[in-house]
């Protein structure tokens, strides 16, 4: 897949001159910029080289020509296609130097937590939304390690909050609905029970053991306490409920604050209803080209986005083994500012995975 992206480069490099090179350039950058086609007129007042529009008109049929630029209109300006941000994006896009102030939140927001703990990265979810003015999603960690200890926690009269604590350290929770008449008593059996039967076990065994146990030690337990348990069973169910719980999605407000038209508005609607099909966005974000750093997918180069036209920006985070736990990213529109949000997110998976390898030792 990158190899093919790399030769279809190479032979659109082969195919541009110097001055085409310069004009492709600042139509995606003014495209980017400001999301309006670009014409020859404000091409030619943009241009270092004094180059007439007549010319600039050729040269912008040269690159139409090449599937690099494309109109809405004869007679409009041009904008990037799909293949012409992606050759933008691999050959010529020129990465911002990141801000003293930027690398500050971001390390200040990541440095001072307990990164384990769900909310933590809720909160890089959070910081990466509001850096980028996009959706930010997080895939966090896949937890495989023997369980340590669960415990309940009643929040109100239907409220309760499950914690479960791993031999590595790691801190999970649920906030979940309680059984009806729920107890001290019961709530402090049920939490003796599952820490007798679920200690050294992993989560994929939960559900299987809670079952097998439960129907062993019927009479040893309150009825409220049994329900109780059932509900940890479920909640806590490795399957693909596990998986699908991995994944935070914020900053979904950002993107209907940039939409300007109703057609806009309609991708927009499409795009919330691709970020829904959790599945497939796991897979994406744990595919095996992870292992490359960070990937950007532009449009249907993902068929996940490809009806709205959307860019998914990603990188992983690593562990002190240099295994890959999970991913950061940012969803957005084709013409985000790639130059910006690029180091923004590699930044932050870098500060994330030396807060986990600190966190290890």
């Amino acid at each position: 897949m990158v190899s093919k992206k790399k030769d279809m480069a190479e032979n659109l490099f082969k195919e541009m001159t110097c001055r085409s090179i310069e004009v492709f350039k600042k139509v995606v950058e003014t495209y980017l910029e400001t999301g309006d086609p670009v014409g020859s007129r404000t091409l030619s007042k943009s241009i270092k080289e004094n180059i007439s529009a007549a010319t600039i008109r050729n040269v912008l049929q040269d690159l139409e020509s090449l599937g690099l630029l494309g109109s809405t209109h004869i007679s409009s300006g041009r904008m990037p296609t799909q293949h012409g941000l992606r050759l933008f994006v691999d050959g010529f896009l020129e990465v911002a130097d990141m801000n003293g102030q930027e690398k500050a939140i971001i390390e200040n927001s990541i440095n001072n937590e307990d990164i384990f703990i769900t909310k933590s990265f809720d909160r890089v979810g959070s910081l990466l939304s509001g850096l980028t003015r996009t959706a930010s999603v997080v895939l966090t960690p896949k937890i495989e390690a023997p369980i340590k200890h669960i415990e309940f926690v009643s929040l109100s009269d239907n409220r309760g909050l499950v914690v479960l604590v791993t031999a590595d350290g790691k801190v999970e929770n649920r906030i979940f609905d309680t059984p009806f008449g729920l107890t001290p008593s019961a709530i402090r059996e049920a939490t003796n029970f599952l820490n007798n039967i679920l200690k050294g076990r992993t989560i994929a065994e939960v559900r299987r053991v809670i079952e097998a146990e439960l129907e062993n030690c019927k009479k040893e337990l309150d009825e409220t306490a049994q329900k109780l348990v059932k509900t940890g069973s479920i909640v806590w169910d490795s399957g693909n409920r596990n998986d699908m719980d991995r994944l935070i999605v914020r900053g979904r407000s950002n993107l209907i604050s940039d939409a300007e038209t109703g057609e806009d508005l309609g991708k927009i609607r499409q795009l919330f209803d691709d970020m829904e099909r959790k599945r497939d966005l796991i897979e994406l974000l744990t595919s095996t080209e992870l292992a490359e750093g960070i990937r950007v997918f532009i449009g249907s180069e993902n068929k996940l986005f490809s009806l709205t036209g959307s860019s998914l920006v990603f990188s992983p985070y690593t562990n002190s083994d240099g295994e890959i736990l999970g991913a950061i990213g940012v969803i957005g529109p084709t013409r985000l500012n790639y130059g910006r949000i690029v180091p923004i997110v590699d930044y932050t998976a870098q500060i994330l995975s030396k807060v986990i390898e600190k966190n290890e030792t």
